[in-house]
């Protein structure tokens, strides 16, 4: 996972013990490079202690973050004393960068609040914060109003700030290939391009048989090919699954691949079903499912923003994300539902797992021609879930995204499955119902609730209904 780089704006007002300042900068600068963050900040010669307090000191700071607005992913503001509030909103302004503001105050200690090492931060944030909000500039807030740079607490802001900083980011410009139409029987699965291109998010497609057509033109013998079909027998066990049918998997996966990287995709969506068993004898699944564990997420049925949640989760937590079905209850218990899909789950959300055949489809076009599906239970622990759409009518993307747990619970079925448990589930299921959401949702085995509905509501000014 690439490393995030902050700008970061030092505050001081100049009545203020000046000491503070020049220890602040100090500090944070070497807080953000021992979590493995970079930095961007004024040198300590170009201003009094490196702060911003006069407006010069602002139009130099914020030529330097214009200079490096490429790799600033989001603003740290942090106040060691005060600070001023009018400098910290015109650095930000002139810069004219827009990506996710942080802003930090640190806290006075009880025993020290003579006037040579009084700090007011407590005071001085909320100036701050009132006059972002006069310019209509988004920020965010640490969970404590005021926070010391070197505790655990502060980590675990600068932990969270750098998930919202990557959402932002990866949302802009995002490329998403839709190979093949909308599976026919799945309404559900509409979508519109040009509330997605709205927020910068673009859709290339390609018809399904331009796929298989460049398929057919390959050599059973071709190195790409090869060079798949190792790959796919090293991802899952393959000992039930016929050669021919690795084979037509391998040189279906090889040119996705190949057109993945022509197009610099961020991820897809497959018309995978019944076209590509009828005519071509496979299910795509695995290969989706390897998409998926090397962070190039592949989403079913052509579901375009179910991809879009995917990706959101996995920008957010850095790990592989999946897209399953809410399939069924389980039992009686009303905060627990079973969570499915055929399955093209990556193999990391899996106890173990192995190939195997789509057990549904394999009714209508035959088992021989169902090959490709990875199963099994999923693994107990944490995750976030997570489902984007566009609502059309309002011509906005609503979303709603929370946290649960998958159980270990015993479950005697097929495909890929696990029991998730969520508090309020019945709510969570009549909003949904309500609001007209898919019937899949994205998930990933993090918690990251909190930073997405941050990222999406505060940054990118979508709906978001965060449940708790």
């Amino acid at each position: 996972m690439k490393k995030n780089t902050f700008g970061v704006i030092v505050g001081n007002r100049g009545f203020f013990p000046d000491a503070l300042a020049r220890q602040g900068r100090k500090n944070i600068l070497a807080v953000l490079k021992k979590n493995g963050f970079n930095s961007v900040a004024l040198p300590i010669q170009e201003t009094k202690y490196g702060a911003v307090e006069t407006f010069d000191d602002a139009k130099k700071c914020a030529a330097l973050f214009a200079q490096n607005s490429a790799k600033i992913d989001g603003i740290i503001v942090t106040l060691p004393n005060f600070g001023d509030e009018k400098a910290v909103a015109e650095t930000i302004k002139r810069s004219g960068l827009s990506v996710p503001i942080l802003v930090h105050a640190e806290p006075d200690a009880q025993g020290k609040m003579t006037i040579a090492d009084r700090r007011d931060s407590f005071c001085g944030k909320i100036s701050v914060c009132n006059n972002l909000r006069q310019a209509g500039i988004p920020y965010t807030l640490t969970n404590s109003h005021t926070v010391g740079v070197a505790s655990a607490q502060f980590k675990q802001d600068l932990d969270d700030f750098a998930s919202v900083c990557r959402v932002v980011r990866g949302l802009q410009n995002a490329r998403f290939g839709a190979i093949g139409a909308r599976t026919g029987a799945f309404n559900t699965v509409r979508y519109s391009e040009k509330i997605l291109e709205l927020s910068g998010i673009s859709v290339e497609t390609i018809d399904l048989s331009e796929i298989l057509g460049t398929v057919d033109l390959l050599a059973d013998n071709d190195r790409g090919v090869k060079r798949k079909l190792d790959a796919i027998r090293k991802y899952t066990s393959t000992e039930s699954v016929p050669a021919e049918k690795l084979l037509k998997m391998a040189k279906f996966g090889y040119v996705v691949d190949k057109w993945i990287k022509e197009n610099e995709l961020n991820g897809t969506a497959i018309q995978c079903w019944t076209a590509l068993e009828e005519f071509f004898g496979i299910v795509p699944c695995t290969l989706m499912s390897m998409m998926s564990e090397s962070l190039v997420p592949s989403a079913c049925e052509v579901d375009i923003t179910g991809l879009l949640g995917m990706y959101i989760l996995q920008l957010a937590g850095g790990t592989p994300s999946a897209l399953l079905d809410w399939n069924n209850n389980y039992g009686s218990d009303p905060d627990k539902a079973v969570l499915f899909h055929c399955s093209n789950l990556p193999k990391s959300f899996f106890k173990n797992s192995k190939m195997d055949y789509q057990q549904i489809i394999a009714g209508s076009v035959g088992k021989d021609k169902t090959y490709g599906t990875v199963v099994g239970q999923i693994a107990p622990g944490e995750a976030t879930f997570c489902r984007a759409t566009t609502d059309d009518t309002a011509g906005i993307i609503s979303v709603y995204v929370g946290e649960g747990e998958f159980t270990n619970d015993k479950l005697d079925t097929f495909g890929g499955y696990g029991v998730m448990k969520i508090t309020d589930l019945q709510y969570l299921m009549q909003y949904i119902c309500k609001m007209g959401f898919e019937h899949h949702v994205a998930v990933n085995k993090t918690e990251k609730a909190d930073v997405i509905a941050e990222a999406l509501d505060n940054y990118m000014g979508w709906e978001v209904y965060r449940h708790e």
